[in-house]
């Protein structure tokens, strides 16, 4: 397939704030047409697709838990009908639900592993159906150097950016001869409404452990994600690559 003959069309699931609506207008400025998913705020995904309408592409906002198959294929039938194709998919929706792990509930577990792992799995499927018949995709996912490293009071959401690797390498196999590339983008400490709302100290302590003494910028995490929507990155797949700064080394 070639990008010049043809407009692509990226899915974007939790897109319509920080990182996500990075990355739709990353790929807006890219040339695709974007699909914004959310699954509560309607207000901010409009202005999420306004910004990437304002990149001289179409936007369409959907609605979708994509944590249950029922989301997941009322996501892809909404892009189908507004695009005819889904060329890229970024799995970006996630949750946090952070404890010590003597104090964190069934139920917050299973919460951050259905919304940050599950739903990366549906949406794989319904996109691994459409991108092997058309023999071209790009799938990113977005994992998290805690996969890497570990953190406490996150055993959840570190088990499930973990799991994101997991299944992008394997997926990344699965699919790569079918000209579909499957990578993923952990990012560090990054500048979003969820570490906003962190203490002050601990944001700073965070701060000192990164080699290149900053916090990152959605956009910095976007660039990555863009790079492997790209037609450059053809011949990456299976890669895990760290927004982070340094910290991870």
């Amino acid at each position: 397939m070639s990008e010049e003959k043809l407009t692509r069309a990226a899915i974007v699931t939790g897109g319509s704030r920080g990182i996500g609506r990075a990355v739709c207008v990353a790929l807006a400025k890219q040339g695709c047409n974007v699909v914004v998913n959310y699954c509560h705020g309607a207000e901010p995904a409009e202005q999420t697709a306004a910004l990437c309408r304002a990149e001289g592409v179409q936007a369409v906002t959907v609605q979708a838990d994509v944590s249950t198959a029922e989301g997941c294929k009322t996501l892809f039938d909404a892009a189908a009908e507004a695009f005819g194709r889904v060329d890229v998919l970024v799995n970006n929706a996630g949750i946090t639900r952070d404890n010590l792990i003597l104090r964190l509930t069934e139920q917050d577990f299973d919460a951050v592993l259905d919304t940050n792992l599950k739903s990366a799995f549906l949406c794989c499927k319904e996109a691994a159906r459409r991108m092997v018949r058309q023999r071209y995709g790009r799938i990113v996912n977005l994992s998290s150097v805690v996969a890497l490293r570990g953190n406490a009071g996150q055993t959840n959401y570190a088990a499930s950016k973990a799991g994101l690797i997991g299944l992008t390498k394997s997926l990344a196999r699965e699919l790569a001869a079918r000209n579909v590339t499957v990578n993923a983008v952990a990012p560090g400490f990054i500048d979003t409404d969820m570490t906003a709302v962190l203490p002050e100290t601990v944001r700073t302590g965070m701060t000192q452990g990164i080699p290149a003494g900053r916090a990152g910028q959605p956009e910095d995490v976007a660039q990555a994600v863009a790079f492997f929507a790209a037609e450059q990155s053809s011949y990456l797949t299976g890669q895990v690559l760290c927004v982070d700064g340094g910290m991870a080394m």
